[in-house]
């Protein structure tokens, strides 16, 4: 029963509670469901509200034919801590299988390959002294431990200076531009640091050969083991109500007001959308706020999952350099995950990264099917469109908060103006990336904030007595 986290967040219920407080949780992925689980853990009565009609946000899962699976791709690592907790908890963790992958590059409409230290010293593309700069460059991010020093630099002017302006331009920038477009000038140095620290954790073993794990079933196995845990816990889940606004209403409590015209009143109040989102639902927050908020750049992404009748190739995720290549990257999911979960098929991921308000999400699915399989087929003269069993497209405006230059000093906090109303979402990842790991261990700090928590009031003006050591631990939440 996930013991060691379980102990860490135990919430500290005082005799002057004298109820259980109605808490609402906006937003049913991991990290609302986290969320939800441990404040119902700490006495508190639970609500969750999702838009979907499932459970389980970006990690949903879908149908491909006749094969369910994740709706965009993910893998655990060994040093997912937070994450295997969970799956402990969910008795899940028993059901995780590994494998070594293999990581490619496309390059001047070639393929290379650059799974281990042979495949890096033949990578063509490069020079010798441009290797060097390069694995330098791996190598000292990796030793970094004050990431906050990084936030201050921009993230071109940081590669260049480790790696060289070949390897810069040859290599960086067009994995930076598929990845944040030309966001990558704001962007912080922070970003690529923990972009390889996470890499580099994949790559800890014997060899540096990369191993990624998952769950038999994928995430559609735990998002149904973890509806099932809330319901034991007594969390009420509804799935397809879309919340409005979020209002204070005095003594009344919170009110939430749904699409469909009801309401819902409430001690607490937890939003875990995006900022945006988020912005929209609070009228009552200050200007100052909401300012703050729309500071915040994002990064959209449609993502396409296609069932294929055979493998492309056998390299888990082809980094994409040629930009006439209409998508950031080739996800071949099948070279992880044991193919019988596919029926014996293939199952490719093919995202393109794109601005929040970018003309990509204005395009029909038949136009951009039309555009990434003319792609795929010269990429890989092999595949044929009698090959595609199935494709679907998913598309999301607010994915990617972009790290820009001094991005935590100007991250809003977690405690808003309206008392009982809180945010808690993926723009406070601020020294990881967003991974399901990263999101479970921002709902456990969250948890933990606000577990003393009794009744309306802010972290600045709290209802009740709080010490010393809990004002701290509230202050630290943003």
């Amino acid at each position: 029963m996930y013991e060691s986290s379980l102990q860490k967040f135990t919430p500290k219920i005082t005799p002057v509670q004298k109820r259980r407080i109605h808490w609402a949780v906006v937003g049913g992925g991991f990290l609302g469901m986290t969320i939800a689980l441990r404040l119902a853990q700490q006495g508190k009565i639970v609500t969750v509200y999702e838009a979907a009609p499932t459970l389980g946000g970006l990690a949903s899962a879908w149908q491909l034919g006749d094969v369910v699976w994740d709706r965009h791709y993910h893998v655990t690592l060994q040093s997912d801590s937070y994450l295997h907790s969970l799956l402990r908890e969910l008795r899940l963790e028993n059901e995780l299988e590994w494998a070594t992958t293999r990581t490619g590059f496309y390059v001047n409409s070639c393929f290379y390959s650059f799974s281990n230290v042979i495949d890096f010293l033949k990578f063509s593309p490069l020079g010798f002294m441009d290797k060097l700069r390069l694995g330098a460059t791996v190598f000292a991010a990796s030793r970094i431990k004050d990431w906050k020093s990084l936030e201050g630099i921009p993230v071109a002017e940081w590669l260049e200076k480790w790696s060289g302006r070949g390897v810069l331009e040859k290599i960086w920038l067009p994995l930076l531009r598929a990845k944040l477009g030309e966001s990558y000038r704001e962007t912080s140095a922070a970003f690529i640091w923990a972009t390889i620290a996470r890499m580099y954790a994949a790559r800890r073993s014997g060899m540096k050969k990369e191993v990624f794990g998952y769950v038999r079933g994928g995430y559609a196995r735990i998002i149904e083991q973890f509806a099932k845990v809330l319901h034991q816990n007594q969390v009420c889940c509804r799935v397809g109500h879309s919340v409005r606004s979020v209002r204070s209403a005095g003594q009344a409590g919170i009110q939430l007001e749904l699409s469909d015209g009801s309401s819902d009143s409430f001690d607490h109040v937890v939003l875990t959308t995006a900022l945006p989102i988020a912005a929209r639902a609070c009228s009552q927050l200050t200007a100052s706020e909401t300012r703050r908020m729309g500071r915040i750049k994002y990064q959209g992404i449609i993502c396409a999952s296609l069932l294929l009748r055979e493998p492309l190739a056998d390299f888990y995720i082809t980094n994409i350099t040629d930009s006439w290549v209409p998508f950031t990257a080739v996800i071949e999911m099948s070279a992880l995950v044991d193919r019988k979960y596919f029926g014996g098929r293939a199952l490719v991921y093919l995202p393109k990264y794109v601005p929040c308000d970018g003309p990509e999400f204005q395009l029909t699915d038949e136009q951009i099917q039309d555009r990434f399989l003319i792609a795929l087929g010269r990429m890989y003269p092999r595949f044929k469109r009698e090959n595609l069993l199935c494709f679907r497209l998913s598309r999301v405006k607010y994915l990617l908060p972009i790290q820009t230059l001094h991005y935590s000093d100007n991250l809003p906090d977690m405690f808003t103006s309206i008392p009982g109303v809180y945010l808690v979402n993926s723009s406070q990842i601020v020294n990881g990336t967003l991974n399901v790991n990263e999101t479970v261990q921002l709902a456990e700090r969250a948890a933990a904030c606000f577990a003393n928590l009794k009744d309306f009031g802010s972290v600045e003006n709290p209802p009740y007595e709080i010490n010393e050591a809990d004002r701290q631990s509230l202050a630290g939440c943003r």
